[in-house]
């Protein structure tokens, strides 16, 4: 077994990875939410690579996920036989994840998974106090991962932010939350870091100047960046999908900053989500760093495939009573009424509606809860390597997958769509394909054109559209494919699209669950990610014993 050495400064020597390193490598993990990222990565190589010591996250619900989280992942390394009480949690059959038996897991937990608030003074204090306290610093190698919130970066927050009276980007603190990422880099100089954002932030300006080459000269050398010296440690940002870099010595405008988008889709995940993800790796003192993996592509996953096994649902009915006898009926007069229309008009959609409305017969009765049992065979993707990532046999209950209440108008469309979409494979637009009446919805701006997308289906054999944070308001842009079932998204479904596993339980109320779904990484992709970054430490380990057992040289005075 490879014994730790200084490996901040690595030979030049391209080495391939050992089958480990001593013990598992430390993550910091910064504006965590739910923990999507950090979940990649602490269940990469069966939980033994990387070992999660500081959690930080803002929101006190996602918090709460996070520790639940943390307190599983310590009793699956260090007590297998205390799962059971997490599982008693999960099963709806105790009110409190911890018992006697695993309080000191519990509290464990509670150190690892921190409310902070990145960027005020408290918040950075007490993160400085708990990096001290739990990161080994001699020599050992560590990570930092993370995503500075992307509201300020997104299309569509800016587009909110320059509607509100007043707005200077200059004075938006959320431009500049990076910076807090910034100088855990600078003053704890991990090994490798891997910072994630929305692929906005390649367009945003602050200043009239673009934020991503400035983010990226200040990621090359944060010490340079923040306190205008020389002398720290210094990185080169690599692109996990091309071979596309940027370090302080290459030219900024011959950088291609899409080269640093990564098309989830494109490597098994069952969502197009494209998000920016930048590799940071320590240089040694040539400017040298250990060779990188990209990313293996993989075949597409559809929603179909992913949640097309999960118990069939009926929505709830929003503004009045539900029953499934009332459901029935309002759906089913609203497909005649649509049918009726269609016919008038001698429209395409005629063959198509009469096949829901024959559909609506079998409409499933149930609208879900907190809690649906499993039944033998669900849940199945047909993908091995995916049931085995999403399935844990010890979950009997899939957990808040509850339909949502609708309105009957909502319904109208939600069937309309659903039956438009499953008839021609993609999802009808804007007021020209909602041509039926009683479709449009009461928006001044419907015919305009920008809202076209409004409400829209995920498509059942193709990977699902981005997963964002807006499913925590509405379900219109997250309408289910089926239409006998004429609803949106529940969080389990969403999740499953996030590739959470199915023992992933979010805590809050409906809203805060979609919520945290929405802002997270997908696990699936980190943990690609993560074998990635264990593999570049692996190789940095495995260079420092070649030098180290060659003997000091002029090159190293570390090993003097």
């Amino acid at each position: 077994m490879i014994q730790y050495q200084n490996i901040l400064f690595p030979s030049k020597v391209i080495a391939e990875p050992t089958a480990a390193v001593e013990g598992a490598i430390q993550i910091v993990d910064l504006f965590a939410g739910p923990g999507g990222l950090g979940e990649g990565f602490s269940s990469s190589g069966d939980g033994k690579h990387f070992d999660i010591i500081v959690s930080a996250e803002m929101d006190s619900v996602a918090r709460r996920t996070l520790r639940l989280r943390a307190f599983y992942r310590l009793l699956k390394r260090e007590y297998p036989r205390g799962l059971q009480d997490y599982y008693r949690y999960c099963n709806g059959n105790a009110t409190e994840p911890s018992t006697p038996e695993t309080a000191e897991f519990w509290s464990r937990a509670e150190q690892e998974a921190r409310q902070i608030t990145l960027g005020s003074e408290d918040g950075d204090k007490e993160l400085n106090k708990l990096i001290n306290a739990r990161l080994n610093q001699e020599g050992r190698p560590w990570v930092l991962i993370g995503g500075p919130p992307c509201q300020a970066y997104s299309i569509v927050g800016r587009a909110r932010n320059q509607a509100k009276l007043g707005y200077v980007p200059e004075n938006d603190n959320r431009h500049f939350l990076y910076k807090d990422y910034l100088r855990i880099i600078k003053d704890y100089r991990p090994t490798v870091f891997v910072m994630e954002n929305v692929k906005g932030i390649l367009s945003s300006k602050v200043g009239g100047k673009g934020i991503f080459a400035q983010i990226l000269k200040d990621l090359v050398d944060p010490t340079k960046a923040l306190e205008n010296t020389e002398g720290g440690q210094k990185y080169k940002i690599c692109s996990l999908v091309s071979e596309e870099s940027f370090s302080d010595s290459d030219c900024i405008e011959k950088v291609n900053p899409k080269s640093f988008i990564i098309e989830a889709e494109k490597y098994g995940i069952p969502q197009a989500r494209h998000r920016v993800i930048l590799l940071g790796i320590a240089l040694d003192e040539d400017g040298n760093v250990p060779f990188h993996d990209l990313l293996k592509t993989a075949e597409p996953v559809s929603v179909r495939q992913a949640i097309g096994g999960l118990p069939k649902l009926r929505s709830k009915l929003s503004r009045r009573s539900d029953s499934q006898e009332a459901w029935y009926q309002i759906v089913t007069e609203e497909v005649d009424d649509l049918l009726h229309h269609a016919e008038l008009e001698n429209g395409k959609l005629i063959a198509p509606l009469r096949t829901t409305r024959k559909a609506l017969f079998n409409a499933p009765q149930s609208s879900g809860g907190e809690r649906v049992q499993i039944e033998q065979g669900q849940g199945d993707t047909g993908i091995p390597s995916l049931n085995s990532w999403y399935q844990d046999p010890n979950i009997k209950y899939w957990i808040s997958h509850d339909a949502r209440g609708h309105m009957r108008s909502d319904l109208r469309r939600y069937a309309f769509a659903s039956t438009f979409a499953e008839h021609y494979k993609y999802s009808p637009k804007g007021h020209q394909q909602f041509s039926l009446p009683g479709l449009a919805p009461a928006h001044k701006n419907w015919e305009s054109g920008k809202f076209s997308d409004r409400f829209r289906v995920q498509l059942a054999e193709l990977p699902a559209t981005t997963i964002t944070s807006h499913i925590s308001k509405d379900g219109h842009y997250f309408i289910h494919y089926d239409p006998a079932q004429c609803r949106s998204l529940t969080v389990r479904e969403a999740a499953r699209l996030q590739t959470f596993p199915d023992n992933y339980y979010f805590e809050g109320n409906r809203t805060q669950q979609y919520h945290q779904v929405g802002n997270a990484v997908p696990p699936l992709l980190a943990n690609k990610i993560a074998k990635i970054v264990y593999d570049v430490v692996c190789r940095r380990v495995a260079e420092r014993k070649n030098l180290s057992d060659k003997g000091p040289s002029q090159n190293d005075s570390s090993l003097l």
